[in-house]
């Protein structure tokens, strides 16, 4: 006899057994319930919004199964799937034509809606944004169009908080404290309740947590966890930047631990099953102020060729996958490199020591051994784990001093090495030579360094000057990370490519027809290749508008990022390629060292998700140079700050709607002309042309055109420079 209770049971188990996803659930849990998408389905068929004691029913969940419900119910709301109306009951978010994504505050007071579905970006009034912060996750419904002609967004349900914690100045007006977030795309205000200030005084900058969120009625609120100081401190800037982009920066202490229980040499165990390659004569090459070494090379000639050896720190012997190190590792994704401090990816003791390729000691390596043939083409190479020693700590100056003057007291230094040194550049000019055969961009950039004095603040700012001794590690380095990609696609194991795509059509557009303003002409049709840009490029070297060109050509093209899909490397012609020197400060480096060490062993390497850590490591990528770039724009404010009424030449550098950009020469700062000091008349901004023009007088203010300016403001608060024109 069947018992009441089977009974009931039958038609709920009959009935669930229709969910396409019920074997997926039934292995993911115990007890499985509903799958979001028969959830989805059921509202669909049910056509009008449902109750949710009403979806129980038809769903066939019983008592022991609704706590379990719920949660899935308050998943989906949390993901923008379904919404609650008034009435309670559950609708569907696309039927309600509703729309998904994330805030984007202005400094303004208005933001934008980015949508998770790709479409244009809904426009939200500053009233919209009274109740809601800088990120967070939103469910709007587009309630018309703006003056703009932009659609315009309601804010119908917050799905998700993205301010938790934030950094700001304390305030004190009428007796009423509150924060002011550094972040200025957060626009409110955070009251701040009178026991809330953590012994602060008004005007330091401190953390906050946040402790009410804005509604329509009330500011948001927050309290005092954090003094860090005075906001002329000095290092202040960088303490800013690491909590205003959230960048992990103190090591929790399972990874401390870790680290401390890791030995200070390498062990004889360490060398077991590694290839011995301690008499080569392998040589770090770095800048000056280097401290993390983790790439070594050497080279000989060989039959028809060159023998190319890169040795690369091999952390991931160290870094085991899961572990404490690696789950910190995977947290930071990089490195952060900011003037005069570094946030390391791993502890100083791997960064700075085991893993750090510093001369006369042994070290631990995944070897990258290349053959190149006399038409600088990779004829073979092989992966292999070695142990070796550093036999110098090279610097660019010194390898450059060595090839330029045999005589020079470098080269004396270092008489022994000077023929694989020659070897190295000799091997440099035929890598450079394929390179220009593949048709590689080769953009010409400035970059600078600060220099500082004894008080911390900057001296000056000088440009790095470029040598074949740099050139030349970026070839081999470039050699190696193509190798690692075809040696995994070889062994069809997954990996993080590094993929830069070429240009939208929208941007291939905007950029051939601002060339066609010059007589020039993008070569390649629909679909151009980086060997069209070149040709471009070597065209246009010698003009007087050449950095214009360039720059516009540059911004035509995508940004690089890290992805499981190859669609190979635009700027560097090549058809697969992959970062793989680089595991100390990148974390997508170490990924790569795992696979191939796995594919050695005919395994493979599991770290979960590709295509999740792809997005994961873009996101960290971005976040460090933000932050690095915040960094900079307040030190050469501050550098700027008592040079006010001084006048300067330069080159506009990118043009807005509100005005134009300057770059001072040989100062290396750069400014923003407003659109309200170029003159008595109405300038219109033409994105495609890079340019403002004067709807009266026809003056035009282009990209690359020089300006004498004179310094108006300098606003640390904002870190911006203001000019007139002189």
């Amino acid at each position: 006899m069947t018992s009441r209770k089977n009974r009931a049971a039958q038609p709920a188990s009959k009935h669930r057994a229709r969910d396409p996803h019920h074997e997926r659930e039934a292995r993911r849990y115990e007890h499985p319930v509903a799958s979001r998408e028969f959830i989805l389905e059921t509202l669909n068929r049910r056509g009008v919004p449902v109750p949710e004691d009403e979806l129980e029913r038809l769903l066939r969940i019983g008592p022991a199964e609704r706590e379990a419900f719920a949660r899935r119910l308050a998943a989906m709301e949390r993901d923008g799937e379904i919404m609650r109306n008034r009435r309670n009951a559950l609708c569907v978010v696309a039927k309600l034509d509703l729309v998904r994504g994330r805030v984007q505050g202005h400094p303004d007071g208005f933001g934008f809606l980015v949508r998770d579905d790709g479409g244009p970006d809904l426009f939200l009034g500053a009233k919209e944004m009274r109740e809601v912060l800088h990120g967070d996750r939103v469910v709007a419904r587009i309630s018309g169009m703006d003056r703009r002609g932009r659609p315009e967004g309601k804010v119908v349900e917050v799905l998700e908080r993205a301010q938790q914690r934030l950094v700001g100045r304390l305030h004190r007006e009428h007796g009423i404290l509150f924060v002011t977030a550094e972040d200025r795309r957060i626009s409110h205000e955070f009251l701040v309740p009178p026991d809330g200030a953590g012994g602060a005084a008004p005007g330091q900058v401190v953390t906050v947590e946040v402790i009410a969120q804005p509604s329509k009625h009330a500011q948001p609120a927050a309290r005092v966890v954090e003094v860090l100081g005075n906001y002329a401190d000095p290092g202040m800037e960088i303490e800013i930047a690491l909590r205003k982009h959230a960048l992990p920066h103190v090591f929790p202490r399972a990874a401390e631990q870790l680290c401390a229980r890791l030995p200070d040499t390498v062990t004889e165990e360490d060398r077991r099953g590694r290839t011995d390659l301690t008499r080569l004569p392998l040589v770090t090459i770095d800048g000056e102020s280097a401290k993390d070494f983790d790439d070594a090379v050497f080279c000989e000639g060989s039959a028809g060729g060159f023998r190319l050896v890169v040795a690369i720190a091999d952390v991931s012997h160290y870094v085991k996958h899961g572990d404490a190190l690696d789950r910190e590792a995977l947290d930071r994704g990089n490195s952060v490199y900011f003037p005069r401090r570094v946030i390391p990816m791993l502890p100083e003791k791997l960064s700075n020591g085991l893993c750090s390729l510093n001369p006369d000691v042994p070290r631990l390596a995944i070897v990258c051994d290349i053959q190149v043939g006399m038409d600088g083409d990779i004829r073979s190479y092989r992966f292999y784990p070695a142990v070796f020693r550093s036999h110098a700590r090279l610097t660019y100056t010194e390898v450059w001093a060595m090839l330029e003057d045999e005589g020079s007291e470098a080269a004396r230094r270092h008489r022994a090495l000077l023929p694989h040194i020659r070897s190295l550049h000799r091997l440099y000019r035929l890598l450079a030579k394929a390179r220009e055969r593949r048709g590689a961009i080769d953009f010409e950039t400035i970059e600078t360094e600060m220099i500082f004095d004894a008080g911390g603040k900057i001296a000056r700012i000088v440009p790095v000057k470029r040598n074949d001794a740099h050139r030349l590690i970026e070839e081999c380095m470039l050699a190696a990370n193509v190798c690692a990609s075809d040696f995994l696609r070889d062994h069809d194991h997954p990996m993080l490519y590094r993929i830069h795509e070429g240009p939208t059509p929208e941007k291939l557009a905007a950029v051939r027809e601002f060339l066609k303003g010059f007589g020039l002409q993008l070569t390649g049709g629909d679909d151009p290749h980086a060997r069209d840009y070149a040709k471009l490029l070597a065209r246009v070297r010698d003009r007087p508008d050449a950095q214009l060109l360039q720059t516009v050509m540059l911004r035509s093209l995508q940004q690089a990022v890290y992805s499981p899909d190859n669609v190979g490397h635009f700027g560097l012609a090549y058809e697969s390629y992959t970062h793989f020197t680089s595991p100390i400060r990148r974390y997508p480096d170490l990924l790569v060292h795992r696979a191939i060490k796995e594919a050695l062993r005919r395994r493979r390497y599991e770290p979960g998700d590709w295509h999740a850590l792809g997005a994961h490591v873009s996101m960290t990528e971005r976040r460090a140079d933000d932050a690095t770039r915040d960094v900079v724009a307040w030190l050469k404010c501050y550098y700027m700050k008592d040079r006010v009424g001084e006048s300067f030449t330069g080159s506009i550098s990118g043009v807005a709607s509100f005005g134009a950009f300057v770059a001072l020469d040989d100062v290396y700062v750069e400014g923003l002309v407003h659109v309200s000091e170029l003159g008595n008349d109405y300038f219109h901004f033409d994105a495609a042309k890079h340019q403002l023009m004067g709807e009266r007088t026809r003056k035009r203010y282009r990209l690359g055109d020089r300006l004498q300016v004179e310094v108006a403001r300098v606003d640390l608060d904002s870190s911006r420079i203001d000019f007139t024109l002189a």
